[in-house]
């Protein structure tokens, strides 16, 4: 803190309670783990992974689900109608139907994730979106990508496609099997967004073995992402977690007044 390495004790990095409370950890998940850990009356080193499997725990039972692109790319669907906007329903937690509905906006112009499209799909195994062939927009229609646009830099900017209108709720009527699932946001009432993405903060699980604590820092350990929301979000409150379906759980910064959004935990543990 002192070597501003980090932005104070409650930076959402920290092993600190208020550092945690801005993260999204609930005061469930910490006593879930201090049970796990037990108590010693030895000096030892417990492995974060066990604390993050104690948030996940918590969190995928009680957080609402919503969409959000954090690196995102315009999708344009070329047969529906330009000025028309399609309001969905969608669960917003699937395991829980008690906790109701929420709407969900569909229309021409979307935005998906830059990592759920390949213009050429590497395998018969690949599940997300490549040109010429069809994925599913969750909670609503069957596409497919035709062709791409390219930005000054030749990174693809704008992805067209077409949908199949039959397909909202079921399967295609001629039996062919869609298999990957991908989410969306609609680009015309989207909300702006900051994404900040935190990982470990130190490379070495036992850091105070070092003398020099710079010297173990991830510098990756924050990456900061401009994106978009469901409209539903833009009352979301400070430090209640949401489950962004297939990118992980994140809650509203509680030292800012714009929607800035931190990551609390991935879905699954990428470190096993």
């Amino acid at each position: 803190v002192e070597s501003k390495l980090v932005s104070g004790w409650n930076d959402p990095r920290m092993p600190t309670l208020s550092g945690m409370r801005r993260r999204g950890y609930t005061p469930a998940s910490i006593r879930n783990f201090i049970q796990r850990i037990g108590i010693s009356k030895v000096d030892s080193i417990t492995d974060v992974g066990i604390l993050e499997a104690s948030i996940r725990d918590d969190l995928n039972v009680v957080a609402p689900r919503t969409m959000a692109v954090i690196n995102p790319i315009k999708l344009v669907i070329e047969n529906y109608p330009e000025n028309k906007l399609e309001t969905l329903q969608a669960l917003i937690h699937p395991q829980n139907e008690e906790m109701g509905k929420r709407e969900i906006l569909f229309g021409r112009d979307l935005y998906i994730d830059k990592e759920d499209f390949l213009e050429k799909s590497p395998n018969n195994k690949y599940k997300r979106l490549a040109l010429d062939k069809e994925v599913r927009l969750r909670n609503a229609y069957v596409i497919k990508a035709d062709r791409v646009e390219y930005n000054e830099n030749g990174e693809v900017s704008t992805l067209y496609c077409r949908y199949d209108s039959e397909t909202l709720g079921k399967n295609p009527s001629d039996g062919r099997k869609v298999k990957g699932v991908i989410h969306f946001v609609e680009a015309s009432k989207a909300l702006e967004a900051e994404f900040r993405i935190y990982d470990r903060l130190f490379f070495d699980p036992n850091p105070g073995s070092f003398d020099d604590l710079s010297s173990v820092i991830n510098p990756e350990s924050i990456k900061v992402r401009k994106g978009f929301l469901e409209p539903t979000m833009l009352n979301a409150k400070p430090e209640v977690a949401y489950q962004f379906e297939r990118v992980g759980y994140f809650c509203r910064d509680n030292k800012s007044d714009e929607l800035v959004f931190n990551k609390t935990v991935s879905l699954r543990d990428s470190y096993k």
